[in-house]
């Protein structure tokens, strides 16, 4: 080979076409990436401006630090506080909060640009041409880099302009993106292992909820010396980072080196696989199907049952520990004026247990509606795979197959409430010694959230239906909706603000009164919307 030949060959041959793929994969969430960076800093910058004036004084300030670290309950929600100024309050608000919506973010980049891309059969056109075999995988990997970058900026940069310390405001910044940054790791494996999307995200996803779970169990566990679970969880670091309060910035080593670490498994991974193929293959299904599996209904009970079981056992864990936290609430509140309003705000003026359960199943409700939304995109999966047309050229209609799937948006979202509502208010009752009475009215609470999430869900139909290209935009509605009830009352939303989303016009159960006029209305309006959205689907090309 002669020099001038071996001077021509691209250095590194497996990444080439990186540079390529990154503009590309920047260019399609040209619009999602800046959107969910810059919401996410916005909330960050509203919580210090609302704290600045919930808590004016520093013995507010340091009455809330206290009454919350003296309560498990509290602990295993948001963590410890480890600072009694304002920044202190909002990094014990957000960190937890921020490292989870950043990890979260980071996971569907990574997936949507290497095994969503795989799936779809793109990838391999692209790599018919001069493209490397981990170009893919690295240009997923940049953008998710790029994009908890401006998370950490956007975030210094507003906590900054508040008025906080700049080394506190960084400290943040970098703990947030650094837990994105890490799962963004975590879901560059499992996208080597499985082999849909749908799989590469749920195991990432259930990662980021084990990882939330052992921070709260070692939280509730400790509120003095840091419990070793929190030290194995991503999330736990966020929050060792002490923003605001003496700031550990070796900390911030941790979650950069598992994201690196993680980086080189996958890449690893990706040089012992095909492209297409995942390296825990699936298992191959019966030669024949049984009578229950035949028809449209079948096929989507197939497809959708591995989600919903995931969902339902996931919720009934969740209530699970949410039901043991209540009891305890009484201490959360202390002579904390501000704090009660809060609580209030979120669940009502029925008393104080009863409006933590009402925010608590509120939360259910909206998380549930999440699942909601994916039962019905799954409809448009289907649809740009190359999956629904085969089986809408037989006898089966439009509509038939559509219900379907339709059928888990509606019976599957009642079924996770239900777990979540039993793990809840069983907690709760044996807490407090008295499961037949609090398990009722809990239960009942839970399940009033199914509507609210039912429109949330239609709303995802009509998208389909009618600019199918701009579906996606459901799980944007459904995660502003999350945002607005968890969030909007620390953050003294108006009125409107919160009538934006279903579940601000559900009654605070339990302990509110109870009339059939809002769950009427906003059952009227899912149907309403699922009608126009079947009925432009029908009239619609496929693709």
């Amino acid at each position: 080979m002669s020099a001038s030949a071996a001077s021509s060959r691209p250095a590194s041959p497996r990444l080439a076409g990186t540079g390529t793929l990154t503009r590309l994969a920047l260019r399609r969430d040209r619009v999602l990436l800046p959107v969910w960076a810059v919401t996410l800093s916005l909330t960050v910058a509203g919580v210090a401006s609302a704290f600045e004036s919930l808590y004016a004084t520093p013995a507010d300030r340091a009455g809330v630090a206290r009454s919350t670290n003296a309560n498990a309950s509290v602990r295993a929600l948001y963590g410890p506080v480890f600072g009694d100024s304002t920044g202190g309050l909002v990094a014990w608000r957000m960190a937890v909060l921020g490292g989870v919506l950043a990890g979260i973010m980071s996971l569907v980049i990574v997936v949507r640009h290497t095994r969503e891309e795989e799936e779809t059969g793109r990838q391999e056109l692209l790599s018919a041409a001069v493209v490397g075999r981990r170009a893919p995988l690295t240009a997923a990997l940049l953008t998710a880099l790029a994009a908890d970058g401006l998370v950490a900026v956007l975030v210094t940069a507003g906590l900054a302009r508040a008025g906080l310390p700049a080394g506190g405001a960084a400290a943040l910044g970098l703990a947030v993106a650094g837990t994105g940054l890490c799962f963004a790791g975590v879901a560059a494996v499992t996208a080597q292992l499985t082999d849909t999307a749908r799989a590469a995200r749920g195991l990432a996803g259930a990662t980021v909820g084990l990882a939330f779970l052992l921070r709260a169990a070692g939280d509730a566990a400790s509120a003095g010396a840091s419990s070793p679970l929190v030290w194995v969880s991503p999330v736990g670091w966020a929050e060792q980072t002490r923003a605001f309060a003496g700031e550990r910035w070796w900390v911030l080593a941790l979650p950069y080196a598992a994201a690196g670490l993680a980086a080189a498994a996958a890449f690893a991974l990706a040089g012992r696989r095909d492209i297409g193929a995942g390296l825990l293959a699936g298992r191959p299904g019966a030669a024949t199907a049984p009578r229950h599996l035949t028809g449209a209904t079948g096929l989507a009970w197939r497809l959708q049952r591995g989600t919903l079981l995931g969902w339902t056992v996931g919720f009934a864990v969740a209530g699970t520990v949410f039901g043991s936290l209540i009891e305890g609430a009484a201490g959360l509140v202390g002579d904390n004026e501000g704090t009660r309003e809060i609580i209030e705000r979120m669940g009502g003026r029925e008393g104080l247990a009863d409006s933590l359960l009402a925010a608590l199943t509120g939360l259910l409700g909206m998380v549930a509606a999440l699942y909601s939304v994916g039962c019905v995109l799954r409809l448009r999966a289907e649809e740009t795979s190359g999956r629904a047309e085969p089986v809408l050229a037989g006898a089966t209609g439009r509509t038939r197959w559509a219900a379907g799937h339709l059928a888990f948006a509606g019976l599957g979202t009642a079924v996770v409430l239900l777990a979540g509502g039993l793990g809840m208010g069983l907690a709760y009752g044996v807490s407090a010694g008295d499961v037949g009475g609090r398990l009722p009215p809990v239960l009942g609470a839970a399940l009033a959230q199914s509507p609210a999430a039912w429109v949330l869900a239609s709303v995802a139909v009509l998208l389909f239906g009618a600019l199918p290209r701009w579906a996606v935009a459901a799980w944007g509605l459904a995660g502003g909706c999350l945002a607005i009830g968890w969030l909007g009352p620390a953050l003294r939303l108006p009125g409107w603000v919160m009538d934006l989303s279903p579940f601000g016009h559900l009654p605070r159960l339990p302990g509110a009164g109870v009339s059939a006029g809002p769950f009427f209305w906003l059952l009227g309006l899912a149907a309403v919307l699922t009608a126009v959205g079947l009925a432009a689907f029908r009239r619609r090309d496929m693709g």
